[in-house]
């Protein structure tokens, strides 16, 4: 085996003009080792791995040193790079949905990665996309090879994106939080898949990740990174057992813990939602195929104030129901009602909007890419006569401070702004109405440890003082539990369990 590492960075930094956001970055990564970036939203983890890829933004300038196999690639022209990426480096971005081309099957965009630095015939490729699809644990692959992103769930799609990494056998992977949307089985399954990887191929990994968790699982070398620089670095179980920084010591004790909960009106009159039987059938996506019973017989009743955690993997229908609780989605059979509504009907939509609000799973798709901050929270104040032109921006301000973030995001762009920071963003918006009922489709899984537990502190802190419902789904137990007096779990279209949260004595 040669000595030569597969990546070395010396003294290597990034400048947005006079900003300087990764500085002097010096690290060493060797086939058949994991390194894991991890650190808050805006830390610079994520700029230092697509900087390694050659995918730093064009307003970006980079210095130092950045060496492949050897060879300087500070400065090298495209088309060298355009050599590396997907033959020797593959990666998988935060958010699938935005990396997946949405007018391509999804077979289709595979085989395009193969077919980039594979020769070989048709047939061939289409039996690697196949295999391809089947390692990371999609079920019915031929099924899912002539889907449409759009008609896969989050999970499926993070693992479609997977797939296309390593369809083209790389050398290096570069996982930017590649297990943020998958529930705990699904993710498991993820990281025993890249472990086999390295194993088989003497794969190296850059793990960018905020779990703390999957890091520590995963990773032989961690290096914590905060406002630009690597604060600490070394063997994983010595940082974790023993860290040497205050910044990583915060992050290790910022697990979510157990939030202050309202007191459940259960013996309302009118429940914030009420689901009866509730069936969702969608059409096969190709002639022939059976049609996809998405939820299947679901009842269930969260009371004024009170939480209710869904679980379960991906696919199992736990977003389909939340989309048919805001109206998005209209039954098959069964019945939905909020505070006593219908929320499909077209009568009322506006009333009912301002009672039930939701946070999507993808932030950066749900967020108008052509407006600011200031305009997206605007927006519903406009909608809804909530408050004067001139008063906007203050009122923008506000929720912003509310989810943590400062006033100087209120100009910028949504592609301007880290994973973590757009999902704070699709919070404050939704609170802006000031809902009875909040839906929370994953509203965590992108952000930080510290970040995730102020999120689940601020929803606690919103059900006392407004006395706010909450439908909270995830795939992380412990954030679920965290802020949810009851959970139920979700398995193909159904609720297999139900039971409540022990509720913490009031301090």
């Amino acid at each position: 085996m040669t000595d030569i590492p597969l990546v070395e960075l010396r003294d290597f930094r990034v400048r947005f003009g006079a900003a300087l956001a990764v500085g002097g970055v010096s690290l060493t990564l060797r086939a058949g080792q994991t390194l894991a970036l991890v650190g808050e939203s805006g830390s610079g983890k994520s700029l230092t791995a697509l900087g390694i890829a050659g995918l730093a933004p064009p307003a970006a300038t980079l210095s130092g040193s950045l060496r492949i196999d050897g060879a300087e690639m500070l400065g090298a022209p495209e088309r060298a790079w355009r050599r590396l990426r997907g033959a020797r480096i593959g990666m998988v971005f935060q958010e699938a949905m935005g990396s997946l081309n949405p007018s391509m099957r999804i077979g289709a965009q595979i085989a395009e990665a193969i077919a980039a630095h594979r020769a070989m015939p048709r047939p061939e490729i289409e039996r690697r996309v196949l295999a391809a699809l089947e390692e990371v644990g999609l079920p019915d692959p031929h099924g899912k090879m002539a889907a449409f992103p759009h008609q896969l769930s989050g999970g499926q799609q993070q693992r479609v994106m997977i797939a296309m990494a390593l369809a083209a056998d790389p050398a290096l992977l570069i996982a930017d939080e590649p297990t943020t949307a998958l529930d705990a089985t699904v993710q498991a399954q993820i990281l025993a898949l890249l472990a086999a990887l390295q194993a088989r191929r003497g794969l190296a990994m850059l793990f960018v990740s905020h779990d703390l968790a999957v890091v520590e699982g995963i990773a032989q070398q961690v290096a914590v990174m905060q406002h630009g620089l690597v604060v600490e670095a070394g063997p994983t179980a010595r940082v974790f057992a023993a860290p040497t920084h205050p910044y990583t010591a915060a992050l290790l004790a910022s697990r979510p813990g157990p939030v202050l909960r309202a007191t459940a009106g259960a013996t309302a009159a009118v429940p914030a939602l009420e689901v009866r039987g509730l069936a969702v059938v969608f059409r096969a996506h190709r002639l022939g195929g059976t049609k996809l019973r998405a939820v299947d017989g679901v009842s269930l009743r969260i009371a004024p104030g009170e939480a209710l955690g869904l679980v379960g993997e991906s696919g199992s229908g736990k977003s389909t129901l939340a989309r048919a609780a805001v109206g998005l989605v209209v039954p098959t059979a069964g019945m939905i009602r909020v505070f006593g509504q219908d929320p499909a009907e077209a009568r009322g939509r506006r009333q009912m909007a301002r009672a039930v609000q939701m946070v999507f799973q993808d932030a950066a798709g749900s967020l108008n890419p052509r407006l600011t901050i200031a305009q997206i929270l605007a927006e519903p104040l406009a909608v809804h006569a909530l408050a004067p032109p001139g008063a906007r921006r203050t009122h923008a301000r506000r929720l912003l401070e509310e989810v943590g973030l400062a006033e100087a995001h209120l100009d910028r762009y949504p592609h301007q702004l880290s994973g973590g920071q757009r999902q704070r963003v699709a919070i404050a918006r939704a609170l802006a109405v000031d809902p009875r009922l909040l839906v929370c489709d994953e509203p965590v899984s992108a952000l930080d440890m510290t970040v995730q537990a102020q999120v689940l502190d601020l929803l606690g802190r919103i059900r006392r003082e407004r006395g706010l419902a909450l439908l909270f789904i995830g795939h992380d137990l412990e954030a679920v539990g965290a802020v949810s007096e009851r959970i139920a779990v979700m398995k193909d279209g159904r609720v297999v369990e139900s039971k409540r949260q022990p509720i913490p004595a009031l301090s």
